[in-house]
């Protein structure tokens, strides 16, 4: 891992200990309160158990959504107070402020007993947490004697609540972050070969630099989902009504020959499953990518291709895995991302599954525990696997 100072370096007993978790967790939109998946509560346990069994005062920040700097109800974190609550089995105090930090959350922190947690409102009720604040960010720093950042889903961003406070507090990283760091970190620096990067979602675009990056890295780059169309085109083949960028058909092109260049195998589709509509009603086919009509859309690999994809992952002994292979919200177009996500769980390698659409298509496919690591952040762990820095842990004291 970066040379990072971790929890376990502090000596929290007694102290005040400020903790960035990443509780911004999906909520029903049917039900008022009600979280439809606690996952990310879950995950920030192990490190928030860590500090009251050491006799820390626990106290959490976090944001939910985007109620855009100002207060409101349905962006309110009492509902994650409760359902931590519940998971720790301990009263989690929640100081619900409409500007975060007021003297009434002063006066709560400091009658924290050593082994209490507390939780402040969300973050984002102040719009200086987003352009990272220096007045925010020391009302924050004020409630707290140290500072734990276990919140990767954020620390891509440089806000108040990370990188602000880690400026004014001794500080470290959680176990969740932690962890993240190490398996992440190890397979783009160490990888045990053949290293294979599978890459989907809709754009080139958004994926350039995780592309350029994991060239000089991997064996072979396996590409699907709608951004294989714009390397299908670069190869002069016609893609129909696919998703195309036209402006990245030659940066398509100078990555296919940088890969030739230094020996990477590139995979694109052979076959996909095409339909004049992206609906569960539409009639879909087959067909080879020499042979798209003008009036069909590409919208998930074929049946060929995902034998030859999943081949290939059988020989991996790492795999990062980051985009679906197809549009798997519909069912119809969704068998290559779940194969895809089989042949992740079959296989013997480290598999580490880059956040966002990727995580939810594997649970979705019931394969999550099968597989070596998820990561809790999407923009982050993209920017992490560009060999980007991420503010929010380079803020952190080195050891």
């Amino acid at each position: 891992m970066l040379n990072k100072k971790s929890v376990k370096d502090l000596n929290v007993k007694g102290k005040k200990v400020l903790v960035r978790v990443d509780f911004n967790v999906p909520m029903s939109k049917t039900e008022e309160g009600v979280i439809t998946d606690d996952a990310r509560i879950v995950a920030a346990i192990p490190t928030i158990q860590y500090l009251i069994d050491n006799q820390a005062k626990v106290i959490l920040m976090s944001h939910l959504g985007r109620p855009k700097g100002e207060p409101k109800k349905e962006f309110s974190l009492a509902p994650v107070a409760k359902r931590l609550s519940e998971l720790i089995n301990t009263e989690v105090k929640f100081l619900d402020s409409d500007t975060v930090v007021d003297d009434n959350v002063i006066e709560e922190v400091n009658n924290l007993k050593d082994g209490e947690v507390a939780l402040l409102q969300n973050t984002r009720y102040r719009n200086e947490e987003t352009k990272n604040g220096e007045k925010f960010a020391k009302e924050l720093a004020s409630l707290g004697d140290l500072y734990v950042n276990d919140a990767f889903g954020t620390s891509h961003r440089a806000h108040a609540s990370n990188v602000g406070v880690s400026s004014l507090l001794p500080s470290a990283v959680g176990f969740l972050v932690e962890k993240e760091l190490d398996i992440m970190g190890k397979a783009l620096d160490n990888p045990e070969r053949p290293f294979i990067a599978i890459l989907g979602g809709a754009k080139v675009s958004d994926k350039i630099g995780v592309i350029e990056n994991l060239l000089n890295k991997v064996d072979s780059i396996i590409i699907g989902g709608g951004m294989a169309f714009t390397f299908l085109k670069a190869e002069g083949k016609n893609v129909g009504k696919s998703l195309l960028e036209e402006d990245k058909i030659d940066l398509a092109k100078e990555l296919m020959d940088k890969a030739t260049e230094k020996g990477v195998k590139l995979f694109l589709p052979t076959d996909v499953v095409a339909a004049k509509e992206m609906t569960d009603s539409a009639k879909s086919e087959i067909i080879s990518v020499d042979n798209f009509s003008d009036d069909v859309a590409g919208f998930d690999i074929g049946p060929k291709t995902i034998e030859e994809f999943s081949e290939e992952i059988g020989k991996a002994k790492t795999v990062v895995w980051n985009g679906p292979m197809g549009v798997f919200e519909v069912e119809q177009f969704s068998k290559g991302t779940f194969a895809i996500a089989k042949s992740l769980a079959d296989s013997n390698a480290i598999t580490i599954i880059g956040g966002g659409d990727s995580a939810s298509a594997i649970e979705k496919a019931g394969y999550k525990e099968k597989v070596t690591h998820v990561s809790t952040g999407g923009g982050a762990s993209l920017e992490f696997l560009e060999g980007k820095e991420l503010p929010g842990v380079a803020a952190i004291n080195d050891k």
